[in-house]
């Protein structure tokens, strides 16, 4: 880590806001949740883990062979497993192991993302567990996407990472994001503490598969920032049962013409919670914005937010949350926001919650399909988003994990 003398304003920072709570959602008790894990060794072959384990991470994009990945970074609680690139000109590490080689590294921490938040920042300020680096070098376009893995396998621990990703000039990076925890796992604390910098003309796009437990409290915390012609488009998707969940990721469009695309699809069974929204804010000639929610309940609550700020003329943006309730059990409240402060904006929302229409499900079962079939078919169409720009490989992925989670739905 850098020298202890420069961390020092930002270590107070964060010691202030150790109890400080989010600025809307549940609060956490941290210290139910230990700081101490066993040690797990680094795996040169991923190959060499046990099978389960690489099941679970197959369930969230995971690839143990790192066929069509130019690179793999695997955490296990708080231990860098593994990390490999196969494409010159791409790094991947450990933010730790960043920090130490590249002090300049420092000028970017915490810069999108306050270390000051609430307390799941400063908690990680203090308390890091690793989490991972991404750079690609100027006018370097990743071959096919690289893939990480934040994974817990003991019970009631927190996992605290902060990760880096920096897009340099003309440059273009997907990547895609898997966290899980082991199938024996019943509960646990992950706080991921995400901060994008896309520059001039370059292009990041970061998928983001969760997949917990009904006990698991789940913080991520994440901020963009994208310069001139930059590009950055999120698809989250949570489809599985979490106990908690709330992230709010805000962007801002500081460069003109940049862009920011938030996609998120998330499905709340009994019990769970889950507060999801984001955030833009448009600062510059020409930025466009488009947040869309698709929101399923099947017995849990759902709150959809979405915020888009216009600050100068000549921005445009577009909000859209539609949800489904399946189950008298859930609910699903929309909270969409628009603020305007200059004339010559163009901003909009739409908004709706509801109920599978009676004629539709009849319409196909007077075409063969059982009433559980035809109820499938809609959620599947409801739940399908086109996704501009990305790869044809992570839009089949995306779709396969919808699909094998259609029977937990119902």
């Amino acid at each position: 880590m850098p020298e202890i003398s420069k961390r020092i304003p930002k270590r107070k920072l964060a010691q202030k806001a150790i109890d400080k709570t989010a600025s809307f959602g549940e609060d956490v008790n941290l210290e139910v949740y230990s700081r101490r894990a066993k040690a797990h060794p680094y795996k040169q072959d991923l190959s060499h883990l046990p099978q389960a384990t690489k099941e679970r991470m197959l369930e969230v994009g995971i690839i143990s062979t790192g066929e069509n990945r130019t690179g793999t970074f695997v955490q296990i609680d708080h231990s860098l497993v593994h990390r490999s690139t196969t494409q010159e000109g791409l790094e991947l590490m450990s933010s730790v192991e960043a920090l130490e080689k590249y002090p300049w590294l420092e000028e970017y921490w915490w810069q999108a993302v306050p270390v000051n938040t609430d307390k799941f920042t400063a908690q990680t300020e203090l308390h890091q567990n690793h989490g991972y680096f991404i750079r690609a070098l100027p006018a370097v376009i990743a071959i096919h996407p690289l893939q990480a893995c934040l994974y817990l396998s003991q019970t009631k621990i927190a996992q605290n990472v902060h990760n880096i990703i920096i897009a340099e000039e003309n440059s273009e990076l997907h990547i895609i994001t898997g966290c899980t925890a082991a199938p024996s796992t019943a509960s646990g604390l992950h706080i991921g503490v995400s901060e994008f910098y896309i520059k001039n003309g370059a292009k990041i796009t970061f998928t983001m598969l969760h997949n917990w437990a009904p006990e698991f409290v789940v913080r991520p915390r994440t901020g963009v920032i994208i310069e001139e012609n930059g590009t950055f488009v999120s698809n989250y998707i949570c489809l599985k049962p979490v106990g908690s969940l709330q992230m709010y990721p805000t962007a801002r469009c500081i460069g003109k013409d940049s862009i920011v695309r938030f996609h998120s699809i998330l499905v709340a069974s009994p019990l769970s919670r889950m507060d999801v929204g984001a955030r833009v804010m448009l600062e510059a000639k020409g930025a466009r914005a488009e947040i869309i929610s698709r929101a399923i309940t099947t017995g849990g609550n759902i709150i959809a937010r979405g915020h888009l700020v216009g600050k100068v003329p000549e921005v445009k943006g577009h909000l859209e949350c539609r949800g489904l309730i399946l189950s008298g059990q859930g609910s699903i409240e929309a909270i969409p926001e628009l603020s305007g402060l200059v004339p010559g904006i163009d901003l909009s929302h739409e908004a709706a919650v509801g109920k599978i229409a009676e004629e539709e499900v009849e319409y196909l079962m007077a075409r063969g399909l059982t009433r559980n079939e035809a109820t499938a078919a809609i959620v599947r169409g409801f739940l399908r988003v086109e996704i501009e720009g990305l790869p044809s490989q992570l839009t089949a992925q995306i779709q396969q994990t919808i699909e094998s989670s259609e029977e937990e739905f119902f």
